[in-house]
């Protein structure tokens, strides 16, 4: 089984490393950045183009205004009419959209190849042709302040995420939501709107990717005809930001609503994120989230506290990785209905003292580690999946040679670097611990 294993890997990965062979990139006089994924298989595309900005580079006080902009995007250029972007996109076949993070916005098409010229050129329109009108752009304020109340507001978790968010950043804006603040948004109008969108949608501050049945050569062709004419703007420059203090002291957060019907305890600490040229720290924390509480029942955390132990009935935990500025480390456990929610943080404490006292397991961290090998041959086979994970990481400061660098580093390294790296962030001081109740849970926990 195990040889059967490695053969597959091996021939997996050799189709892999040809793939990443046909990734090839070029840069516009104005500044746009563009990378080419060609493959072959299907005569397909997916274009997207990536802004670097979103809701940590907005100014205090406007919140939401990066995602709001989003919306906004699908309103009318001075050549499209309201909406009519997407009816294009779907009269030929395809589909598309967008999402805004904290560290940029992101617009994608998927449509039959040889329809790349007709989106290129309705994306470079509206890069800087937007002119959504007054009307729209209240209309549309009214659209996502609906979206809160449906995702956040109506939604125990919603406002759980932000609470916690918002405990584990002084300072820094990603503790603010990226959809924004209910009392911010309300005052969103096209005068805000229009100002941010000059400000941040140009050229010299985009991405251009393409993966799918092209030619890197007809790509940037294309690329200079619809975006070479717009010019670069003098208004980006570096993203600076308020920056994280020193944390000198234990955060704890109790969330009660009635809605909640399974409690459970979070804990969330800063961690460094990849940074160009200098991964392997980030690397050694990709590789502890998913020996401590990656997916299935093989991590440590499933093994110990739900099988083991019989505590929990579910436990994980992730590492954001890429981003502009440190991002965070996070565990959760789920007890049982007849657990606390003070023992399931008790046994927490004991597993993470244990791991950083005693090191990863070398044989686990070794079949961890095969696993993740394995999860990103097939995820980078997945055409949009690809696109998505290149552009995420150019838009965050990391280089096309930090993305391919990644993979290798994740299987290099060592069980003294996983141990070292939980060592640095696991520190009390550094952490925030929140627990979802309902508010007819009591409990002293932490005494």
């Amino acid at each position: 089984m195990r040889l059967a294993i490695a053969l597959l890997l091996a021939a997996v990965g050799s189709a892999a490393r040809a793939a990443d062979g046909d990734i090839q990139s070029f840069t516009l006089p104005n500044g746009l950045q563009g990378v080419v994924i060609e493959d072959h298989r299907a005569p397909v595309v997916t274009q997207m183009v990536w802004y670097r900005v979103g809701s940590a580079d907005e100014t205090p006080g406007e919140s939401g205004l990066a995602h709001f902009l989003e919306h906004l995007m699908f309103k009318a250029t001075d050549e499209l009419a309201d909406g009519e972007f997407s009816k294009i996109v779907a009269a030929n076949g395809g589909d598309d959209n967008a999402f805004t993070s904290t560290d940029y916005t992101a617009y994608f098409q998927r449509i039959a190849a040889d329809r790349l010229d007709l989106v290129m050129g309705m994306e470079a329109d509206r890069m800087t042709d937007l002119d959504p009108g007054a009307e729209a752009v209240l209309s549309e304020r009214d659209v996502v302040m609906e979206e809160r109340r449906q995702v956040v507001e109506n939604d125990p978790g919603g406002l759980f995420a932000e609470e916690r968010r918002a405990a584990l950043y002084y300072n820094h804006p990603y503790g603010r939501p990226v959809i924004g603040w209910m009392h911010e948004m309300e005052q969103f109008d096209e005068e805000k709107a229009m100002a941010f969108y000059r400000a941040h949608y140009a050229p010299n501050n985009a991405i251009l990717v393409v993966a799918g049945d092209v030619e890197a050569a007809e790509v940037e062709r294309l690329a200079r005809e619809h975006f070479g004419p717009i010019p670069a703007s003098d208004a980006i420059g570096p993203r600076i930001r308020p920056q994280e203090p020193p944390h000198r002291a234990a955060r704890r957060l109790e969330f009660r609503d009635p809605r909640v019907r399974q409690p459970y305890v979070t804990r969330s600490w800063l961690a460094p994120q990849r940074r160009p040229g200098d991964q392997r720290e980030a690397a050694a924390l990709y590789v502890l989230a998913e020996l401590l509480g990656g997916p299935g029942i093989t991590s440590v955390m499933a093994q110990e506290l739900q099988l083991a132990e019989g505590v929990a009935i579910d436990a994980g935990a992730s590492y954001a990785d890429a981003g502009v500025d440190p991002q965070s480390f996070n565990v959760y456990v789920v007890p049982k209905p007849d657990v606390s929610l003070a023992e399931a943080e008790e046994r927490l404490d004991a597993l993470l003292a244990r791991f950083v006292a005693e090191g990863p397991d070398p044989q686990q961290l070794e079949r961890i580690k095969t696993r993740i090998r394995a999860d990103r041959i097939y995820d980078r086979d997945n055409l949009q999946y690809r696109a998505r994970e290149v552009g995420s990481e150019l838009a965050t400061g990391l280089t096309l040679e930090d993305v391919e660098a990644w993979p290798d580093l994740l299987q290099a390294v060592t069980p003294e670097e996983v141990r070292a790296a939980a060592q640095a962030v696991f520190r009390p001081e550094n952490a925030v611990t929140s627990l979802m109740m309902a508010p007819e849970t009591v409990e002293v926990v932490g005494q």
